[in-house]
């Protein structure tokens, strides 16, 4: 099977009931006052292969920058590419730290660049 094929037969709705129903979890926990389990079921939602998927989705897919290359200078990823970002995730949840923000200036049209100083 194709990763084009692979892709496009995800169920994303049930995708989106099923991180729904985690992050619904994490406001209960919290309304009740149980922070240990809201911060569990946190480090779940970040294990969640559906939260994952849906988070390779958004970024490559759905957003407005989609085409606008990241850090890593990509400006979109094929379809393999999108699962092998899913294998990275998937293998490194257990540790992971994000970098931290960079601001990385955009050039614009006029040759004046975002965001600006």
């Amino acid at each position: 099977m194709k990763y084009s094929d692979l892709w496009k037969s995800q169920k994303w709705k049930q995708l989106r009931r099923n991180l729904f129903r985690l992050q619904k979890r994490v406001y209960k926990a919290v309304q009740a006052g149980d922070l240990r389990k809201a911060r569990s079921l946190q480090k779940l939602i970040l294990k969640s292969r559906s939260a994952q998927l849906l988070a390779i989705r958004q970024v490559t897919q759905l957003n407005q920058g989609k085409r606008t290359a990241g850090v890593d200078g990509k400006a979109s990823l094929t379809y393999k590419e999108r699962f092998e970002v899913l294998k990275i995730l998937g293998s490194s949840a257990e540790n992971w730290m994000h970098q931290g923000l960079r601001e990385i200036p955009i050039p614009k049209k006029d040759g004046q660049k975002l965001p600006q100083e």
